[in-house]
């Protein structure tokens, strides 16, 4: 994709269908006349009353204590520069959306029209009790750091300016662990800091909290070292000034131990990174492009300690890491402040979960055999779904340590139980099911290229590295449609019916003919087949020309299903063939099996349907909670549909016990954990949250996600293709650009993982 296309799906990512990235939701019933007198007048006077008796009932009775405010004056955008209050919106929206989906934090972005230290804080107190925490968001230096002071002096609620300690914790964190490796002592390491912004000052400072000596660090800004005999130093700088008589990032790297960068692109040179210590630790945390290549790095030097602030490497110094789960910590005690203990505890809580054993859903988000503490893994990842349950229990614990806790937690259990149910709020599967993808990306034949939305698709999964397209149909059509989009990429593309594709549909034909020669097909009927993109495809997928296939998208499920069927079949050991869709809802992601193939099931039937569900929820790395669903409860009726889900249940409870499966159940008992709880406490299910739902028949499961998916906006992922020989999957027709990126994000999981099955069976 060209830079203008870029920027042109930028634009319009924001602009449409609605400007911007948030909205404001009603979290309370507004449906009748008297919802509304208890939302406005009268009834809203109440909690006013109440309030004005004491202004702490405010957190009882509005959303203060959830809120907080990101507040830019655009002095110091990204790498944009001072761009002005207006101009940053964007980006402070984009901070709210992360505060939201990884720690479920509303956020009202405020961006102030002025440059006036004082005038700004004055802004700031004003509309202070409106929030329960006030994020500080790109400020320049060095006003961001007198800003942020007097704040955190005047107001009541907790106040962090995260450029400077977002960095600063996740990269301590990282240090810590990294010393550990290199078995060197923080209070004897000689450490170069390259940058003397905002984020350089905080890190060294926390840095100096965690033990390392003033006298053995050496910072540099744009003129060279920081010494104590320049002149004009701000306090900040001066904070940080060497005896030493060196000048430039040369001479200070002469048996450094670590560098940390913080400033600009291939600043630091091979010859640098030779002349430092054994087991060099070299954080080079410029984005987009780090001080020094991170290849060229690990080729100079093979004992080196490396992270970059990049998703593409090991040990992104990322600050997602942080904000959101130090203020949701903070927010949960009512904390008055973050403060330094409040800090060091996030650093701490980090470092530790680094050495704690990797959840199998990690390992499978970023495509690892299995990560473990080591020179590639000194941080946490991302996407650890860990990080809500250990790092705000760990910052919250600290402030009332440190007596900044107003509202104190006596049951940690429970608390952690509460952070967990807060996963549920946003769609963290897909971004998942991309990385992952990202890993090893197959090449995918796309058997409907000719069509706008998935050539789209196409476009996006190969500009994101997702997969490798092969696009196929009509090649006109499709070289025009790559021309309006600006898709310009060397990738293939087939029309079948082309008469340049003799050769090939002559290879296919005949391996076709060769499989059904004994079942009434001859090799002039085989080369006519061979000219339909579905039977051309999945030759391509059997031959080995491709890994995967996508198609349906124009056509109805069962006329593409027919020709994955003769060509590819089932795969060894199979008795079926279903499908499974994924909902991402608010309470999580749920499986709905089978929603596209079986149309009245066995008992027989469903168990095989479960078996297979269980094994790709456990795919993206989820423990499967498994209903049964009916319209009856536990035998409550002889009906014959209800009475093959309740024999489906006693045959995997007798010979799969360890399923965590049960049922039949009605659909409201199998998502209420409590009516579950307290009508049916001897399920197997009780006390669980159900993740997995197995459907009677074709109509309630189809009709079911069908109706979610429209009326509840819930985002759906499927149907995901179950028990094939090799990796097919259809679209559901009119799927959506997203849907079929989805889809291909899956079908090239699926090739993954038969890669590495054969590549067991291989090396056993």
């Amino acid at each position: 994709m060209s830079e203008q296309s870029k920027r042109i799906e930028a634009l319009v990512y924001h602009a449409k269908p609605t400007p911007g990235k948030i909205k404001v939701v009603p979290t309370k019933k507004y449906a009748t006349q008297r919802d509304l007198s208890l939302a406005y007048s009268p009834g809203v006077a109440e909690p006013c009353l109440e309030i004005e008796k004491d202004v702490n009932n405010a957190y009882k009775y509005t959303a203060k204590g959830n809120l907080v405010a990101v507040i830019s004056n655009g002095t110091a955008v990204l790498g944009l520069g001072n761009i002005g209050p207006e101009a940053s919106k964007p980006v402070m929206e984009g901070k709210g959306v992360l505060f939201k989906i990884f720690a479920d934090i509303d956020v009202f972005d405020i961006e102030v029209d002025t440059e006036n230290i004082d005038a700004f804080i004055e802004t700031v107190k004003n509309i202070a009790p409106t929030f329960g925490g006030i994020n500080l968001e790109d400020i320049k230096a060095p006003e961001a750091f007198e800003i942020e002071r007097r704040l955190k002096e005047e107001l009541d609620i907790p106040v962090m300016h995260d450029d400077q300690h977002g960095t600063a914790i996740i990269s301590a964190a990282a240090l810590i662990n990294a010393l550990e490796l290199a078995k060197k002592n923080i209070e004897d390491v000689k450490i170069v800091v390259s940058g003397a912004g905002a984020a350089a000052i905080s890190c060294t400072r926390l840095y100096k909290e965690c033990g390392a000596k003033a006298e053995n660090i050496v910072m540099l800004d744009s003129k060279g070292v920081i010494r104590k005999d320049r002149d004009n130093l701000t306090s900040q700088k001066a904070e940080f000034a060497t005896d030493r008589k060196i000048d430039t990032l040369d001479e200070a790297m002469v048996d450094a131990d670590v560098f940390i960068g913080l400033s600009m692109a291939d600043i630091v040179s091979p010859e640098m990174l030779k002349a430092m210590a054994k087991n060099p630790i070299v954080f080079a945390m410029a984005n987009p492009d780090p001080e020094i290549n991170y290849d060229l790095a690990c080729k100079t030097r093979d004992d080196i300690i490396m992270a970059t602030g990049r998703s593409d490497h090991p040990n992104q110094v990322n600050n997602v890491l942080g904000f959101p789960f130090i203020f949701r910590g903070a927010l949960d005690v009512r904390a008055t402040k973050i403060n330094e203990a409040m800090k060091m505890a996030a650093v701490k809580a980090l470092s530790r979960l680094a050495k704690e054993p990797v959840p199998e859903q990690v390992n499978i988000a970023y495509g690892e055999t299995r990560l473990a503490f080591g020179k590639d893994y000194i941080i946490p990842k991302p996407f650890d779904p860990r990080l809500i349950g250990e790092v705000p229990p760990a910052v919250a614990k600290a402030a009332m340590e440190s007596g900044v806790a107003q509202e104190p937690i006596n049951d940690w259990d429970a608390y952690k139980e509460r952070l967990l149910e807060r996963l549920g709020s946003d769609n963290k599967v897909v971004r998942l099911l991309l990385n992952r993808a990202r890993t090893n990306p197959k090449r995918v034949v796309f058997a409907e290229a000719d069509r706008l939305d998935v050539l789209k698709a196409a476009q996006i999964v190969h500009d994101e590295g997702i997969a490798k397209p092969i696009l196929l149909g009509r090649k006109e059509t499709i070289e025009a449609l790559m021309s309006e989009i600006d898709f310009e990429a060397d990738i293939p593309i087939i029309d079948p019916k082309s008469d340049e594709e003799t050769e090939r549909k002559n290879k296919y034909a005949d391996a076709f003919w060769q499989m059904n020669k004994r079942k009434g097909e001859t090799q002039y009927s085989a080369r006519k087949v061979m000219r339909e993109r579905n039977y051309f495809a999945a030759m391509m997928v059997n031959v080995g020309d491709a890994d995967a296939l996508i198609s349906g998208y124009s056509r109805s499920y069962p006329s593409v299903v027919k020709p994955m069927l003769d060509l590819i079949g089932m795969a060894k050991g199979a008795t079926r063939i279903a499908t499974t869709n994924i909902l991402l809802t608010q309470r999580g992601p749920i499986f709905l099996s089978d929603t596209a193939i079986n149309i009245n099931p066995t008992a027989e039937d469903l168990v095989t349907i479960a078996k297979m569900t269980s094994k790709t929820v456990k795919l993206f790395g989820m423990n499967p909670v498994m209903a049964m669903i009916s319209y009856s409860n536990f035998g409550s009726s002889t009906n014959p549909s209800a009475q093959k889900v309740n024999q489906a249940v006693n045959y995997l409870h007798e010979h799969y016990p360890e399923m965590i499966v049960d049922g039949e159940l009605q659909t409201d008992f199998a998502l209420n954990a409590k009516m579950l709880q307290d009508i049916f406490p001897f399920s197997k299910l009780a006390g669980k949250k159900v993740n997995t739902l197995i459907f009677p028949n074709l109509d309630s499961s189809n009709i079911t996600y069908k109706l979610l998916k429209e009326l509840n906006k819930a985002e759906s992922i499927g149907p995901i293709m179950m028990g094939m020989r090799k990796p097919v999957h259809i679209l559901q027709l009119g799927a959506s650009v997203d849907e079929i990126v989805n889809m291909t994000a899956i079908a090239v999981i699926d090739a993954q993982e038969r890669e590495k099955r054969a590549q067991k069976t291989i090396d056993s």
